[in-house]
This record gives structure tokens, C-alpha cells and sequence, in this order.
């Protein structure tokens, strides 16, 4: 049986060393404020690239029809993310590197390689073929892609799996589309000016209706592959850094290669891009559709495995492992905490179905053996902090758990209850004190892989 310290993290080291300052370099608000000024020099550089291209009309035009596909797919993409969620910052950081930076090295890098290679070549034809259907896919997913690896490096611990990477690189390949389809309609718009054209007959309609009907999500695709290589790097154990390394690339050269093909469609005759379209764009976004919104399932299936461990301890109640694990119930918690005791429990009951979720995730990686080296003190952090929160959600989650369950939802009889949802339940051990102090229950379960409950 583990014993406890007395002190619920880990204390400073004695002496000088303990009172070391960080360089300047490595405070947080000094990276923030680098990290803004250069979103926002890369803003001002692309605003005024794409408005000399495209004229101010065609600009207002362009950015009016940009818009609309923008808060649908980032609304997709924060819905995958409902089960934990992650923070606003890191979708806003996202958006703006896609729109920003990302979109300023690919207008750069593209117009100097194309340039050269017409140079090189004397062949400006073939330049523009080579350029769209080579050298575009690898400097825009490589722009795309750092936007994730930033992410994946700096907010490790909101980055947890294929769900996160998915939703990083989604948002960010959104960001980019959505200054790419300024440019691309902008300049239609400006075409149709110049030849009189208006209606469906116009450049402007049959941009609008490749670029924003049939395929807003096209870039959004490609991107996610690199996301899914980055999820599935993060789901890995600290000791294979080989697959840290050999994943993320091996998404991100599949993101390249559908780029190109989609890019190379206009190149294979008359149906060609109908072809890739319907043979390549919609059958690999069903699939990666159904992954994620399979993965996001699955998350709530480990949060109902593994959350009961906690109500041994005395941590949960009985009835949050199941209130937890559906969204429906966790969306009536948050209705009934609002109601009951206002806007402030709503959000508070929200933090904690997310330190919940957190903490099943983390429970299951150290069960498979995959826990980080800071296991032990993140599981206190978010144990202090549902502990902290426990007022406002337990009376809310245990409503959720009586009006949403079946008829009768057993309880595991390992845990050692014979209650069944939606019963009253038995006061549950050290219900009314922090459990710091005395050491965690053993669950009467098999884990071969990793038991943070030993000592």
C-alpha cells in the first residue's frame, strides 16, 4: 500500500539553485508577446499582398464569401473536441498561424520557386504545373505543419491523442484556407469585372462553388494527416522516441501526396479532377471522419473504465463514472448546475467534466505502461482540482446520472457496491475531507502494464 507525503506537490529544491530565476527568454508572457507580434506583422503582410492582388473591392468580396464555410468547420471541429475539451488559446493560435504565417511562406515560397523554375526552365507553363502540383503541397503542409509541432512541443499537456491533433491541424489548415479563398476569389471577382461576366456565368460563382460547396474541407484534409501523426506520437510511451519522430513525418508526407494529387487533378484531362474527387477527396474524408468521430467515442468509454478506480478511493461518487461518460448527461449537468445555481456552476461543473476526462486518459495511458515521468504529481493536480470543484458538480452530476441512466445500471460488483443507478447511494468513504493523507484503495482489478496505486 503507497504511502503520502505530507505536501500535495513536490517542493523546491533547497539553496541557490532552488531560487534561480528562468532567462528572460523563458518567461511565458515574453514568448506570448514574440509569438503575437509575429502573427500579427505576418497579418499586415498577407492583408496587404492579397489586397494588391485582388484591388479593395475584389478584397471585400473575396473576405464576405471567405467567411461563410469558416465557422462551420470550426464549429466540426470543436464538437470532436467536446469530450475534453481543450483551450481557446490554442484554437485561436491555430487559426491565426493558418491565416497569417502559413499563408505568407506558402504566397513567398511558391512565387520564388515557380519564378526559378520558369527561369531555369524557359518554360512558364510547366513551372506553373510543377509549382502547384509539387513545390505548393510541400511548403504549404510544411507551413501547416508547424503550427501542430508547436502545439505538440509547447502545450504538451493539451495535447493527448488523435483527437487534439486533428482539431490543431484542422483549425490551422481552416485559418488557411480562409486567406487562400480571399486571394483565389478575389482575383475571380476582379476577372469577372474586367470581361463583364456576372451570375453563374461569372469566374467568381465557379470559384465559389469548387473552393467554399464542393470542397471547404479539402485543406482541412490534407492537414489532419499530419494532425492524426502528431496524436498518435503523443499516445506513445516516453522510451520510443523513434515513433515521436517517424509519425508526425509519415502524416505529413501523406498530407503532401493528396495535396499534390488533388492540386494534379486539373492535369488529367477534362474529368480529371471529378475523378480524384470522387475516387480519393470523399471516400478519405468519410474515413477520417468516422475515425474521429470513433476516437472521440472511445474516449468516453475509457472515462467510464477507469473513472470507478477513484470511486474506491473516495475521490468520486458512484454515480459520476456513468454521468461522465455521455455527453448527454454531461450536458444536462451543466443545464441543471446553471439553472439551480447559475451561470458560474455551469462553468464549473464544465471544468470539472474536463479534469475528469483528463484524469481517465492519464489513468489509462499509465495502465498501458505509456505514463509520463511526471505521472504521479499531474494525477494530484487534477484530483486537488475535481476535490476543489466537487460542491457545485456532484449534486449536478448525480441528477444527470438518475435522468439519464437505464432502468438499472449495475455498478461492477469489484468495486464493492450493490446499489444500481439511478439509487440513492451509501455516503461514500472520507466523503467530507481531501483524501491527501491516507492512501489510495486497491482496486480488485488485473492491470498488467502500470498501477500508479502501488507504491
Amino acid at each position: 500500500m503507497a504511502t503520502r507525503s505530507a505536501h500535495p506537490y513536490p517542493m523546491p529544491p533547497a539553496g541557490p539553485a532552488g531560487l534561480r530565476r528562468a532567462g528572460w527568454w523563458q518567461r511565458r508572457a515574453i514568448r506570448a508577446a514574440a509569438l503575437v507580434t509575429l502573427l500579427a506583422l505576418s497579418g499586415l503582410v498577407i492583408l496587404a499582398l492579397v489586397r494588391e492582388q485582388t484591388g479593395t473591392e475584389g478584397f471585400l468580396v473575396g473576405l464576405g464569401l471567405a467567411t461563410l464555410p469558416v465557422p462551420l468547420l470550426v464549429a466540426a471541429f470543436r464538437w470532436l473536441q467536446r469530450v475534453q475539451p481543450g483551450p481557446w488559446r490554442n484554437l485561436l493560435f491555430a487559426f491565426a498561424w493558418g491565416a497569417c504565417a502559413a499563408a505568407l511562406i506558402a504566397i513567398v515560397a511558391n512565387s520564388f520557386a515557380t519564378r526559378w523554375i520558369a527561369t531555369a526552365t524557359a518554360d512558364p507553363t510547366s513551372a506553373d504545373t510543377l509549382g502547384a502540383t509539387v513545390i505548393a503541397p510541400i511548403v504549404e503542409e510544411s507551413a501547416k505543419a508547424a503550427a501542430v509541432l508547436l502545439v505538440f512541443l509547447f502545450r504538451r499537456r493539451e495535447f493527448t491523442g488523435i483527437v487534439d491533433g486533428v482539431v490543431i491541424a484542422g483549425v490551422t489548415a481552416t485559418g488557411f484556407a480562409f486567406t487562400e479563398n480571399i486571394l483565389y476569389l478575389g482575383s475571380a471577382f476582379g476577372a469577372d469585372q474586367l470581361n463583364g461576366d456576372t451570375g453563374l456565368a461569372s469566374v467568381t460563382a465557379a470559384t465559389f462553388f469548387v473552393r467554399v460547396v464542393m470542397s471547404p474541407f479539402a485543406h482541412p484534409l490534407f492537414t489532419v494527416l499530419t494532425g492524426i501523426g502528431f496524436g498518435i506520437a503523443a499516445l506513445s510511451a516516453d522510451r520510443q522516441n523513434w515513433r515521436r519522430v517517424l509519425l508526425p513525418l509519415l502524416g505529413l508526407l501523406l498530407a503532401m501526396g493528396l495535396h499534390a494529387l488533388w492540386n494534379g487533378s486539373a492535369s488529367f484531362g477534362d474529368y480529371g479532377f471529378f475523378a480524384v474527387y470522387a475516387t480519393f477527396m470523399l471516400p478519405a474524408f468519410g474515413l477520417l471522419t468516422w475515425l474521429a468521430i470513433w476516437t472521440r467515442q472511445r474516449g468516453l468509454r475509457i472515462v467510464r473504465a477507469e473513472l470507478p478506480a477513484y470511486v474506491i478511493a473516495g475521490w468520486l461518487t458512484a454515480p459520476e463514472p456513468y454521468a461522465l461518460g455521455t455527453m448527454r448527461a454531461r450536458t444536462l449537468a451543466r443545464d441543471y448546475a446553471s439553472y439551480t445555481q447559475g451561470k458560474a456552476a455551469a462553468r464549473t461543473v464544465a471544468q470539472y467534466e474536463t479534469y475528469a476526462t483528463t484524469l481517465a486518459l492519464l489513468r489509462h495511458r499509465g495502465r498501458r505502461g505509456k505514463a509520463a515521468a511526471d505521472f504521479v504529481v499531474r494525477e494530484r493536480e487534477l484530483l486537488h482540482a475535481l476535490w476543489e470543484r466537487r460542491e457545485a458538480a456532484r449534486p449536478a452530476l448525480a441528477y444527470a446520472a438518475q435522468a439519464t441512466a437505464p432502468v438499472l445500471v449495475p455498478i461492477p460488483p469489484q468495486y464493492g457496491y450493490r446499489q444500481t443507478y439511478p439509487q440513492p447511494y451509501p455516503p461514500q468513504p472520507h466523503a467530507q475531507q481531501p483524501p491527501y493523507g491516507y492512501p489510495y484503495a486497491q482496486p480488485a482489478m488485473p492491470y498488467p502494464a502500470y498501477n500508479p496505486y502501488r507504491g
